[in-house]
């Protein structure tokens, strides 16, 4: 297992710096750049600015000086306001993290048990009831329902202020974030649940008198998770650092918002620092719940 763990952290260092390079190159090569204005300034001004923050050098030394400034934790400034990246990422992660981990922990729970509610339940009302709203809330983008839930219970209702720092104020985008995951969690487990219902070692207990709930909850669903853990991993870095439309919707001041408003601004830095910070977290998490299938399934070999 130690070779494994070794080799897939070798395999995420060569990932994460790819799409470096990737997203480097990409943002370099779209014309304009970030001191583009509507209000041009002189010549002048702008070759100042690109020799202050190094633009004026070729394109591949300045991705070999950014990368030497990462591998010494120095992200550099953002482009429009001078701030330090760390600082801003150091004060809005916190606030994206909180908000996708409440909406991801929704999903999983939500998505478990409607899931296996429904495979239990096969072709009975429970089933067409769960399986209706799934693939409602699949075909609905999150942006839509924020929209929606901002609509009613925000403008027209008037029960929840738009954003502040309230806890409680974390419900509806919680719901617009957790809404499609739980959606396809729901359908992944029902799908896993019936299939593992239909294994062997299910007829074998059951012919051996175990409980329907031991069955089910010890054996049918322990097995049915591997697939929904494989769904989780990347998501919830995703949900945590890609929930940037539900983030602009709510005025919520977090890392999505952020990475907004750095595209638009053409914050080349800004950019680059989400973009590895989102990469990372996504690398590590499919790290993570690779060895989680251990835990799942002891039966699972490391090769």
């Amino acid at each position: 297992m130690g070779k494994y763990v070794i080799k897939r952290l070798l395999l995420a260092v060569v990932t994460v710096l790819i799409i470096c390079a990737i997203t480097f190159f990409t943002m370099h090569a779209v014309p304009g750049g970030p001191f583009n204005r509507e209000k041009a300034l002189s010549e002048a001004t702008i070759a100042a600015l690109n020799t202050r923050y190094g633009l004026d050098k070729p394109v591949g030394e300045q991705f070999i000086l950014y990368m030497k400034g990462i591998l010494h934790g120095d992200f550099g400034v953002s482009l429009k306001n001078g701030r330090e990246i760390t600082a801003i990422i150091g004060e809005s992660f916190p606030i994206s993290a909180r908000l996708g981990i409440a909406a991801m922990i929704v999903a999983l729970i939500l998505g478990t048990v409607f899931g296996s509610t429904a495979a239990l339940m096969r072709n009975r009302l429970p089933d067409r009831i769960i399986v209706f709203f799934s693939t409602l809330f699949t075909a609905v983008p999150s942006f839509v329902l924020a929209s929606l839930l901002l609509l009613v219970f925000c403008i027209k209702l008037g029960l929840v202020p738009v954003w502040s720092s309230n806890s409680q104020n974390y419900v509806l985008p919680v719901i617009a974030l957790a809404a499609y995951p739980m959606a396809y969690i729901t359908r992944l487990s029902k799908t896993s649940m019936l299939d593992a219902l239909g294994q062997d070692y299910i007829r074998t207990a059951r012919a051996k008198g175990v409980s329907r709930f031991k069955m089910i909850f010890k054996h049918a669903l322990r097995n049915s998770l591997i697939p929904v853990i494989t769904y989780a991993g990347p998501q919830i870095a995703y949900i945590i650092t890609g929930s940037m439309v539900v983030e602009t919707i709510f005025t919520i001041g977090g890392l999505g918002s952020k990475f907004v408003s750095a595209i638009n601004n053409r914050d080349y830095t800004l950019i680059m620092a989400t973009t590895i910070f989102l990469a990372t977290l996504m690398v590590v998490a499919n790290v993570i719940c690779d060895l989680l299938y251990k835990l799942v399934d002891p039966r699972i070999k490391y090769d």
